[in-house]
């Protein structure tokens, strides 16, 4: 089997996790400048074997999509362009931001790590994927 990436796309920063090669346990894997995420990909799926890409899609409360979305339509043409064999799917990513900072703070994690956003944004990306795979 191959793995699954979860994506927390931002702006600024993206975050990543990903599965183990059996679908199984969600890892934080890394974050990147949004501006670096398709060459970070490019070089992970030369060395890792991955079946799928989950992005999380931001909606307001109200059910319409946020400013986010023109960004990341345009990622998915560029990346299935460059990977049209991989899929690429989409998944609510409500509240993934909060449960990351919670789950941070849980972790007993120093202060100085919990404020460096990056952190945040990778947990966020094995949130949205965990709920993906429905394992929360």
């Amino acid at each position: 089997m191959a793995r699954i990436i979860g994506i927390d796309f931002g702006l600024k920063r993206t975050g990543l996790s990903v599965t183990d090669p059996f679908q199984i346990i969600v890892s934080p894997l890394d974050y990147v400048a949004t501006e670096n995420l398709m060459d970070f990909l490019l070089d992970y799926l030369s060395k890792e074997p991955v079946e799928k890409i989950v992005i999380g899609w931001p909606k307001h409360k109200d059910g319409k999509d946020t400013h986010l979305a023109p960004h990341i339509e345009k990622f998915e043409k560029k990346f299935q362009k460059e990977f049209p064999k991989v899929e690429l799917d989409r998944a609510d990513e409500d509240f993934s931001s909060v449960m990351a900072k919670e789950i941070i703070l849980q972790s007993g994690m120093p202060k100085k790590k919990r404020q460096q956003k990056g952190n945040i944004d990778k947990i966020s990306a094995v949130v949205i994927l965990q709920r993906y795979l429905k394992h929360i």
